[in-house]
């Protein structure tokens, strides 16, 4: 695989992960729900409206 092939790759994966995430946080603001991130070591709730 060439580098551009390699960097295509890394930008192809980098934009599905971020429609998977908005994707999440739309289902989790239709339900009310909390999403939980790690924060400097800490898991750190948030409500999916506040986002």
């Amino acid at each position: 695989m060439s580098e551009q092939e390699t960097r295509d790759l890394r930008d192809d994966i980098i934009k599905g992960m971020g429609r998977s995430f908005e994707k999440l946080v739309a289902e989790k603001k239709k339900s009310n729900s909390e999403l939980a991130f790690a924060e400097e070591g800490q898991v750190v709730t948030v409500k999916a409206v506040e986002l």
